[in-house]
């Protein structure tokens, strides 16, 4: 979970991609995340199931697995020829021959055989299944196999897969041990045969930045207009800023100038490389379907839509999950602290789910990530990499504030120090907005009574409150407030008035509205031998969770639950402790749900007792 982004962002792009299973554990919890991803931007997929020669293996089962847990539409392409220590190649359900891997020459040579006679029969079963699942794609296909199959040639089965595999509703699987080699060719070749070229993926669709109801389909030819997006970004000691991005359509040149949609700014492309792994060779294009890394693109950042200066497009951004955990952060020295703000500056650019702000109150530096590791990372990159010193405070939960009711009050912020005074009145209602909403700001003021230049002033202000918080210190959440009336002064009404008035009155309103704080509440799935499920699901329920369901997998119990994150700190240790290191849990936010009363009275407390202590 606390490297979501990396997911999210790659598959954004991503024409095709592999699913990695392990013979023995199966599909893990990590592996319905990143398939719901993959399924969420339509991601044609093969399935590779690796470590066949590993004790415990069971292909078959990890195909069921596929098929249950995934709900995929997994065809067997292959199958293993015998598992486990005996495991020595595959057979080839398309071609029907048995590939055996010779030991000593670590997977680089085979012999091609007609299929042992024990496996015969098991082949046939799952040719037929295979057969029966890609006639699905190719009627001609079908007329084969309900009259023979004896006249289908190996061509039209990989057409009818490919076309079940691009429309992503079907899964071919194939097997391996990719330690020794074996099998990895085979998945290679399968890439290039069932994958989608950029050619095969549907048009991508683009708006016009000045009507986002006009809709325009970007064709993956070089002789279009050229659109790209970033999709993630790069500090490279040697080169500076590097910006990947995923070109969609017409070409991109060296030294050109490009404009970034999002941003509406002109950008230079410095240089074009084409990047492997840490090689990196220079290019003079790129083409409709390449990823490529650019220099000298200095305004553009994760998301960001890049396209020609007089073919201005933005395509669709990356949306990404919600960070809950921060912690904060002290530089030792003065020299850290311009290191620690440099080096903070080049992680937020590389990683959307990264927020650093620092708290007004307290001159803290506030450094907000996706969970305990994500965190524990950033903070041994800025020791290594920016050689920075520092103090690191706990984990802190990042709570809401809302409110339960409406509530409708005013303000009068009225200052006379000599000269020009200082004038601004506001009347607000507030009340509830729909979760996940934000904020909603309705101006209901009639015949002039504040003139209209006041009004982004009045908006600006409770923007600015609702950051802070009101109730105890964190970002206000879900509400709607409505400007009903006020007044202004001819002379000594101003922006800043009517600012601080927003401000006064929202902080005045807000606690009439009965308040309430929200946290993190976080959805926890562990895997654990049977014998160890009592203790899991106490520690679950005594860390105020809910136990949402059970299910079992081969020898193991799957606890789906719920629990707030505040109490979930260190819960991998905990849970490896408690079974003896046998567990395995993963978690990710779900949702923000209403704090207890009780611990809602603590936070309270303690954020009083932090303002005194700041004030004295």
């Amino acid at each position: 979970m606390d490297f979501t982004a990396e997911v999210e962002r790659s598959l954004r792009v991503l024409d095709g991609a592999v699913a990695l299973f392990c013979a023995v554990g199966g599909v893990e919890p990590q592996s319905e995340t990143v398939w719901r991803q993959s399924n969420k931007y339509g991601v044609p997929k093969l399935a590779f199931v690796n470590k066949m020669d590993r004790t415990g293996a069971d292909f078959f089962g990890a195909l069921e697995n596929i098929e249950k847990m995934l709900q995929g539409n997994p065809a067997a392409i292959e199958i293993p020829l015998g598992s486990e220590e005996n495991f020595r190649g595959v057979v080839d359900l398309i071609e029907m021959k048995a590939y055996i891997y010779e030991e000593e020459s670590q997977g680089k040579e085979y012999k091609i055989e007609d299929i042992p006679e024990e496996l015969r029969e098991r082949a046939q079963k799952y040719r037929h299944i295979m057969l029966e699942k890609a006639a699905a794609f190719n009627d001609e296909l079908m007329k084969k196999v309900l009259e023979s199959e004896a006249t289908i040639t190996s061509e039209e089965i990989i057409a009818a897969l490919r076309k079940g595999t691009i429309a992503n509703k079907l899964v071919p699987v194939l097997c391996g041990a990719s330690f020794k080699n074996k099998g990895v060719q085979k998945l290679l070749d399968a890439v290039t045969m069932f994958l989608p070229s950029p050619l095969d993926v549907a048009a991508v669709k683009g708006t016009d930045p000045k009507d986002p109801d006009k809709v325009c389909e970007l064709r993956p030819d070089a002789q279009e207009p050229f659109c790209g997006l970033a999709f993630k970004v790069q500090s490279d000691p040697h080169m500076g800023k590097l910006v990947y991005v995923r070109v969609y359509s017409g070409r991109l040149d060296n030294s050109t100038y490009i404009l970034n949609a999002t941003k509406n700014k002109r950008e230079r492309v410095g240089r074009i490389i084409q990047m492997h792994a840490n090689q990196r060779s220079p290019k003079e294009h790129a083409f409709a379907g390449d990823i490529v890394a650019v220099i000298g693109l200095n305004s553009t950042i994760t998301g960001d839509t890049l396209c020609e200066l007089d073919n201005p497009v933005l395509l669709e951004s990356i949306q990404f999950p919600v960070p809950v955990v921060s912690l904060s952060i002290e530089p030792k020295t003065r020299d850290d602290q311009d290191k620690l703000g440099r080096g903070l500056a080049k992680l937020t650019e590389e990683d959307p789910t990264f927020i650093v702000k620092t708290d007004d109150e307290t001159k803290e530096t506030i450094l907000t990530g996706m969970g305990e590791l994500h965190l524990e990372i950033i903070v041994d990159r800025l020791k290594t990499e920016f050689n920075v010193d520092a103090v690191v405070g706990r984990p802190k939960v990042a709570y809401r504030e809302t409110i339960l009711a409406s509530a409708k009050d005013e303000y009068k912020h009225a200052k006379q120090s000599g000269g020009r005074g200082q004038y601004g009145h506001v009347v607000f209602e507030i009340s509830p907005n729909e979760v996940g909403k934000g904020f909603e700001f309705i101006n209901s003021i009639k015949g002039g009574v504040i003139p209209r230049q006041f009004f982004p002033a009045i908006e600006k202000g409770l923007n600015e409150i609702m950051q802070r918080g009101v109730y105890a210190g964190y970002p206000i959440v879900d509400i709607k407030v409505d400007l009903l009336d006020g007044s202004f002064h001819e002379v000594d009404s101003s922006e800043i008035s009517f600012k601080l008035a927003a401000i006064g009155c929202l902080k005045k309103v807000f606690l009439k509205a009965s308040p309430i704080l929200l946290e993190p509440s976080m959805s926890l799935e562990v895997t654990t031998p049977e014998e160890y499920i009592n203790a899991v699901i106490g520690y679950i329920c005594s860390k105020r969770g809910k136990i949402m369901g059970m299910e079992m997998k081969g020898n193991q119990k799957i606890v789906s639950a719920e629990a707030p994150l505040s109490e979930m700190f260190g819960y991998a240790t905990a849970f490896r402790s408690l079974t003896s290191g046998r567990a395995n849990a993963t978690m990710e936010f779900d949702k923000y749900v209403q704090v207890p009363s009780e611990i809602a009275l603590k936070i309270l407390e303690e954020a009083a007792a932090k303002k005194k202590a700041e004030e004295s």
